[in-house]
């Protein structure tokens, strides 16, 4: 994993609203008392939906303060789980998966259109709408390729439909997400195939008494 570093303007100050807050404490108190560090992870990620998908370096410290932790700590976690933007991305944020099982059904043709219609990877467009980045697996392999942009999984893509969508999003449309294409889920791409043959019966299985040579007579065991 490459070096994850803290974004160079940062805010001056970061403070929970009162419903966050509320929230924070209430995971806290799922924990015992010199555990409740435990909480960190569900209070890194409510400080980012707050800033409005990205964590800046106070909301850290604040999050540390507040479960009594180490800067240095908190640090820690925040740089090392992917799952915390560590500068500021748009309101579409964008995370096309580029490993194999993408890579080998279109993800280069969906990194193009990144490229065409929102610049180059970790960059926001100008007016703030867009940004991307390629991630690792998301683990919607059998609908390769796929994005997923904020909090929904878009599958089955090409290089137009995935276009489209970008297109829809800018001009404030409502994108159905999952599957681009015509199947349900995961299902199979194709027409289903079930099975249609009558099921034979097992064989029985042979019930006879082993029989066992010793000193040349024959002896049931």
């Amino acid at each position: 994993m490459s070096v994850r570093r803290l974004h160079s303007e940062q805010p001056s100050e970061f403070a929970f609203t009162s419903e966050n807050l509320a929230f924070a404490k209430q995971q806290i108190a799922k924990y015992p008392p010199n555990r409740q560090a435990s909480a960190i992870i569900a209070l890194l990620w409510q400080a980012q939906e707050q800033v409005g998908g990205w964590l800046p370096e106070p909301a850290i410290r604040y999050v540390a303060d507040m479960l009594a932790m180490p800067y240095m700590r908190a640090l820690e976690v925040a740089t090392f789980y992917t799952m915390f933007n560590l500068s500021p991305v748009g309101k579409y944020f964008v995370q096309l998966c580029g490993t194999t099982p993408c890579w080998l059904r279109g993800a280069e043709a969906l990194k193009s259109v990144c490229r065409k219609k929102i610049g180059a990877e970790k960059q926001m467009t100008e007016d703030g709408q867009f940004s991307w980045q390629e991630v690792e697996c998301l683990g919607a392999c059998v609908n390769a390729p796929m994005v997923q942009i904020n909090n929904d999984f878009y599958e089955d893509l090409t290089a137009e439909s995935f276009e489209a969508i970008l297109i829809a999003l800018q001009e404030g449309k409502e994108v159905k997400p999952g599957p681009q294409n015509a199947r349900h889920a995961s299902e199979p791409a194709h027409t289903p195939v079930t099975t249609t043959a009558t099921p034979t019966t097992p064989t029985t299985a042979n019930t006879s008494t082993p029989t066992n040579t010793n000193n040349g007579e024959n002896r049931t065991i």
